[in-house]
């Protein structure tokens, strides 16, 4: 993993006068799983799940809700449609779906950044829509802009993230109407990683191929994929017009939407595995099927949110087994359909990054890794079930993600690695520390972290006996303090403020 500088897209003097005098950090490269992935299904239960999930779309159906153009287009293709329940005829979902592509790149404005989704990568996203924030200093309280600035900042500053994300909070003192426009300027200002656009209306979609379009150029845009999007399906089974709205214009303008039913088990879906699957999968398979009605070899990733939920209180839960069963069973259905997958993240229901949340999160972290996840959102933030976005457990999150890195590289067993000198140099009965394999060696051989206290007792408590809460306060400062915008193209600068501009005084303010 070469240390490397930010690249910057020209931009005269000022720009590169900004690239002599750039902070030097190192960032990682996608991941590219060298060990196999987990699989729990075999083949006789894979094959009842898929015949099963077509005989929901054929018999059940699926709705979709204030779209009158969407029950056309699937009469076009042979679906029977009766009001806004849409049944799909047995291998006709499975058909469309083909044409989605198995892999695709996504492109930064800087080359260096670009992510490969799909096949044995791992694409590392950050945390996805909490209206609330929380940091040591000022508590939990509702995000704002400066808030969403400062977690893009943190997340081009972060070594083993690979993306910079979306709506990584909600800024609550933007107007609604206007806020989708500061997000996006955000993510293409102040990092240079791929981002993803505004689903929350068609209209903001297509704000954000516009903005594009500036950034990249439109015909770049039009034949590459420099965006990704969720989609959510309104589980159980039904697709709005809004979320819909937004994939169309994704799909049509070549940009990439993961369409991810969102599931919390016992209320969105069966209390068990297979039926969960079974509706999972339904629902991913109309959804990328009516992706490719808009625009064949539109690119998609199928995804699903899953937590299970407590009977007693009625609140999700995170990090379960029934969760990563789910998890683990979806990798293997999308993998047979041929689509890159999105799902995990550092979910956890705890109100602080404690313990419960550590927990939880290894554990959602790991499963995502195992079950062979292509995109990971909310790989770094997430608290309280998502309703906060945590400076603290951002940075730990994102230090952590290294041991997913270390984890996918599996086992070398190259003549270095075999490492049969060393065990002739040592003998028995000595060490290696100061051996010639150990010396040539001893600094890549470990994962460390960067956050994480390994110091002798004494040390720590002369330093103040930080708990991890307090080490990654520190961090946060110090990563924000040191942090330096990449520089932009003062031309595709101006045109990006005066497009927000323009769109803005188009229209009042709306809070809601």
């Amino acid at each position: 993993m070469a240390e490397a500088r930010t690249r910057r897209r020209g931009g005269g003097g000022a720009a590169r006068r900004a690239e002599r005098t750039a902070v030097s950090f190192e960032c990682a490269k996608f991941i590219t799983r060298n060990i196999p992935n987990l699989e729990i299904l075999n083949e006789e239960a894979m094959e009842i799940i898929e015949y099963n999930a077509e005989t929901v779309l054929e018999e059940v159906g699926v709705n979709f809700v204030d779209n009158p153009a969407a029950l056309e287009r699937w009469k076009e293709a042979g679906a029977d449609v009766e009001g806004e329940r849409v049944r799909i005829p047995r291998g006709l979902a499975r058909a469309l779906c083909k044409t989605a592509p198995s892999s695709f790149t996504q492109h930064a404005r800087n080359p260096e950044r670009n992510v490969e989704i799909g096949g044995k990568n791992m694409v590392l996203a950050p945390v996805y829509g909490p209206p609330f924030v929380r940091d040591a200093d000022g508590g939990r309280r509702y995000a704002t802009i400066e808030d969403f600035r400062n977690f893009v900042r943190l997340g081009y500053m972060s070594k083993w993230l690979h993306h910079s994300g979306g709506t990584v909070c909600e800024p609550t003192d933007v107007p609604v109407n206007k806020r989708h426009l500061d997000m996006l300027h955000a993510h293409m200002t102040l990092s240079d990683k791929p981002f993803m656009g505004s689903v929350t209306a068609p209209e903001r979609a297509q704000d954000s191929v516009d903005m594009c379009g500036i950034l990249f150029g439109k015909e770049f845009v039009q034949q590459n994929t420099v965006m990704t999007s969720l989609i959510n399906i309104n589980s159980p089974m039904q697709f709005d017009d809004v979320m819909m709205g937004a994939l169309e214009v994704f799909a049509a303008n070549n940009q990439a939407s993961i369409i991810s039913p969102f599931i919390v088990g016992g209320a969105m879906a069966p209390v068990s595995v297979a039926g969960t699957l079974t509706q999972v999968l339904a629902e991913v398979l109309a959804g990328v099927a009516y992706s490719q009605l808009i625009r064949k070899g539109a690119p998609v990733i199928a995804g699903t949110f899953v937590s299970s939920i407590d009977m007693n209180s009625g609140a999700p839960t995170f990090g379960t087994p029934e969760a990563a069963n789910v998890t683990y069973g979806a990798g293997q259905l999308f993998r047979r359909l041929g689509l890159p997958y999105r799902s995990a993240g550092s979910f956890n229901g705890s109100k602080l990054p404690d313990a419960q949340a550590a927990y939880e999160t290894a554990n959602s972290l790991n499963m995502g890794l195992l079950s062979g996840v292509n995109f990971m959102l909310h790989s770094a933030g997430w608290l309280e079930g998502g309703l906060v976005a945590s400076f603290e457990k951002f940075v730990m999150d994102a230090d952590q993600l290294g041991v997913l890195h270390g984890i996918a590289k599996g086992v070398e067993v190259d003549e270095n690695a075999q490492a049969m000198d060393a065990i002739r140099e040592v003998g028995p009965g000595g060490h290696y520390l100061g051996c010639a394999h150990t010396q040539k060696n001893f600094k890549s051989a470990f994962w460390r972290s960067e956050l994480l206290d390994y110091k002798p007792f004494e040390t720590w408590e002369e330093e103040g006996a930080r708990d991890t809460q307090a080490l990654a306060t520190a961090k946060v400062k110090q990563m924000l303090a040191d942090y330096q915008e990449p520089a932009l193209d003062p031309g595709i600068a101006e045109g990006l403020k005066d497009y927000i501009a323009e769109k803005k005084a188009s229209m009042p303010d709306a809070f809601t």
